[in-house]
C-alpha cells in the first residue's frame, strides 16, 4: 500500500449513495475523499485535491460521467489517473463501452458498503 493514504476523487449525484461510499471508505480506512455532487464542482476542485484514483457517476444531470471522463481526459495533469464509472448500467456491453472509453474498472451499483474499499484498493493494486 503507498506510504500516503490513497486520495479519491468521488462525483456523484446522490448524496444518499455519497454517504454510504463516504462511511463505507472510511471504515475500509487508507484513504482521503473529495466528494463532488456534480463534474462542474469536481473539476473545479480536482487540481487542489490531486487525486489518485476517481470515481464517476455514469448518469448525471449537466454533465455525465463520460463527459467528465473526456474532459479529465483532456487534461494532461489527469491524463493518466484511474477512473472508475460506478453504476447501475452494468450489462457487459455497457462496461466494455466504459472500458473502450478509458476506464479501469465499473462497480455496479448498488455496491456492496463492506468490500467497497477492498475493491478500489485492489484496482488501484492492478493499475499500479
Amino acid at each position: 500500500m503507498a506510504s500516503h493514504p490513497i486520495r479519491l476523487l468521488h462525483v456523484e449525484d446522490d448524496h444518499d449513495i455519497l454517504e454510504i461510499a463516504l462511511m463505507s471508505l472510511e471504515i475500509s480506512g487508507g484513504f482521503e475523499i473529495l466528494q463532488c455532487d456534480n463534474g462542474a464542482a469536481a473539476l473545479a476542485k480536482a487540481l487542489a485535491f490531486r487525486p489518485d484514483i476517481m470515481i464517476f457517476d455514469l448518469m448525471m444531470p449537466e454533465m455525465s460521467g463520460v463527459q467528465l471522463l473526456a474532459k479529465f481526459r483532456a487534461d494532461p495533469d489527469f491524463a493518466d489517473i484511474p477512473v472508475i464509472f460506478m453504476t447501475a448500467r452494468a450489462q457487459q456491453h455497457d462496461r466494455r463501452t466504459l472500458i473502450d472509453l478509458g476506464a479501469v474498472e465499473v462497480i455496479v451499483k448498488p455496491f456492496d458498503p463492506i468490500t467497497l474499499g477492498d475493491q478500489i484498493k485492489q484496482i488501484m493494486a492492478s493499475v499500479a
